[in-house]
């Protein structure tokens, strides 16, 4: 698998990453946990190189099954986690909103929580997972440089971040990169987030390459999500790709995709993957995977996309498609 580097900073993986959401339980809908860690471990086999997941996945439980699932080959991978969002540990309903806080003394919890439920010794790239929009962003990023002192964490960068808050955290300290959404159907941090972290020598490491299940290609009209499935309502941070008026509209769109794809010997998800990558500001594209066969697939994806090809992507989606996040619209 080909690999790229985080802008200038030194960190090169494989342009295809495990994204460990889905092994978070109680968020992505039910799953076998032996499988999940097949489908990790599968994924070191297929030349993946960085590994995802972040504290508030299944409230702790996603950091803990990754951790299980890389032993083997922990110190062979980039291992990334991410912080800074509380949750209510006792709140019955698991897919309820976690609030930011980006305080040194919350980071730092949270860095060495972190740490033991991965079972290592530290941390190749920690993020800040969301904004904290009651401080300065000077806050996190020296809490973070501390914590690269100490030897806890490599590497630090942020997700979410907007280019204004962006802006204040390379005049602080040295983030790398900058984990955003973006697929097919979500073009939204072209037009500001892209091309500041080009100009700042940063990366990006893209998440949801398959539209969190779209572009798999096997959503049917009135899609069943479980109780525990964040995606039941409707929702796509900030976006409405799958509510019941414009779900309908998107799934004719994967239709036409399919057979795109098959025009090129790929699956739809292989497309979709492939088309993430070709953005040049991108350095990753997040893979969720709960079971082998699903990983199998997305490792397809590593192939380079003809310009001729995006292009007829683009006008299809652009033009058919419902709800889709367009490039300089609002992100999430």
């Amino acid at each position: 698998m080909r690999t790229r580097e985080f802008g200038k900073s030194g960190l090169k993986t494989s342009v295809i990453g495990f994204g460990g959401w889905p092994m978070g339980r109680g968020q992505y809908g039910a799953f076998d946990d032996d499988q999940a860690i097949t489908a990790a471990r599968a994924a070191h086999d297929g030349g993946v190189t960085l590994f995802d997941t972040a504290a508030v996945y299944g409230w702790g439980y996603g950091e803990e099954l990754l951790g299980k699932a890389i032993k083997p080959f922990r110190k062979k991978i980039v291992l990334v986690t991410k912080g800074g969002r509380k949750w209510l540990k006792d709140n019955p309903d698991r897919t309820r909103a976690t609030v930011s806080d980006s305080s040194p003394e919350y980071l730092n919890e949270g860095i060495d929580e972190s740490l033991q439920r991965l079972g290592t010794d530290y941390i190749d790239l920690y993020l800040v997972h969301w904004p904290d929009l009651t401080r300065s962003y000077e806050v996190p990023m020296r809490a973070l440089e501390g914590a690269k002192k100490a030897g806890k964490i490599r590497y630090y960068g942020v997700s979410n971040f907007h280019p204004d808050m962006l802006a204040e955290c390379v005049k602080n300290g040295v983030p790398v990169c900058d984990q955003v959404g973006y697929h097919i159907f979500d073009r939204r941090p072209e037009a500001g987030i892209f091309p500041f972290v080009q100009k700042n020598g940063m990366g990006v490491m893209a998440y949801g390459s398959m539209a969190h299940g779209l572009l798999t290609g096997a959503w049917k009209p009135g899609q069943p999500f479980g109780d525990d499935d964040w995606r039941r309502n409707g929702k796509n941070f900030g976006l409405a790709t799958w509510s019941p008026e414009n779900l309908p509209k998107n799934l004719a769109v994967v239709e036409r995709l399919k057979e795109v794809a098959s025009g090129y010997k790929k699956t739809v998800a292989q497309l979709a993957v492939a088309w993430t990558l070709g953005n040049p500001a991108v350095t990753v594209a997040l893979c969720g995977a709960k079971t082998p066969a699903e990983l199998k697939e997305d490792l397809g994806g590593d192939w380079d996309m003809p310009k001729a090809l995006r292009d007829k992507i683009n006008d299809l989606v652009l033009s058919e498609g419902a709800g889709v996040g367009k490039a300089g619209d609002p992100g999430p």
